[in-house]
């Protein structure tokens, strides 16, 4: 009899447990999806449905307020200066972050560990607080309003994620492999080309995402530190405080929408680094 009890109970925490975490994927499922479904709703509705209520379930594919926002002035000029400072964000932080990530997996050196905290401390201060001395500094070096002053700040943000993430993907690569690619003939820079990089690759990609998001949906900075050259996010910033409410939704999709897109387009890149750091 307290065998069946002991059977029903342990049942019933389980079934008890399965609610709970299908429950809290489908709340944060919501919480993610529920915003964008809306902000894709008022971007393809007219400006009357936008700023009436209850709204509709069906966006009207109006592309009204896309197209006023395309031919706004200047906003393909920050679009292209928010992709270049994001793919110069990408390139600079996996050629410093990744050398350093390689260096905290295979070396052991008197302050490893104190080295991987500074690497944590950096975001532990506010880019607010930095603004002044980073402005001053820039307006000294010829940097100030440009976009490469601007991927180093980006490239600043990114590069702790950076190393991190391919600290734990060179962890997860044994070093047997190396060792054996050495034993026949190959020298430690020929075995990482061959051995470890290919198998690293996913993930060196799905680092390189996060830079990418981090530089383009910066803001800060790049409302502080440029003028003319302003990325995406500066320029709504600017321009859509006094705008009516269709075109800020339109300006929140053309926004959200590129990241979303790269995102979904290396999703599989995602889940190799997943894999390869759970080894």
């Amino acid at each position: 009899m307290t065998a069946v009890t002991t059977d029903v109970a342990g049942a019933d925490t389980r079934r008890a447990g399965r609610w709970v975490y299908v429950s809290a994927v489908g709340l944060l499922c919501a919480w993610v999806l529920v915003p964008l479904y809306f902000l894709l709703i008022n971007t393809l509705s007219s400006p009357e449905t936008v700023n009436s209520f209850p709204k509709p379930f069906i966006p009207e594919f109006d592309l009204g307020s896309l197209t006023f926002f395309a031919n706004f002035a200047g906003m393909l000029t920050a679009l292209k200066n928010s992709i270049l400072v994001a793919g110069l964000t990408m390139i600079m932080s996996i050629v410093i972050g990744a050398p350093a990530g390689y260096a905290l997996s295979r070396f052991d050196f008197r302050g490893k560990e104190l080295f991987r905290l500074l690497i944590l401390l950096t975001r532990a201060f506010p880019l607010p607080l930095l603004a002044l001395p980073l402005a001053v500094m820039f307006i000294q070096t010829g940097l100030d309003d440009t976009v490469f002053g601007l991927a180093l700040v980006h490239t600043t943000l990114a590069i702790p994620f950076a190393v991190l993430i391919t600290f734990a993907l060179f962890s997860g690569i044994p070093l047997e492999l190396e060792e054996a690619a050495w034993t026949l003939g190959c020298t430690r820079l020929t075995a990482f080309s061959k051995v470890v990089l290919p198998l690293i690759l996913p993930g060196i990609t799905a680092s390189a995402i996060f830079a990418f998001v981090i530089s383009w949906n910066e803001v800060f900075a790049a409302a502080v530190l440029t003028i003319e050259n302003r990325t995406l996010t500066a320029f709504l910033l600017q321009n859509l405080d006094t705008s009516p409410l269709h075109l800020k939704f339109a300006g929140g999709f053309i926004l959200v929408m590129p990241a979303l897109i790269f995102i979904f387009a290396v999703r599989k890149y995602l889940f190799a680094m997943w894999g390869i750091a759970s080894r």
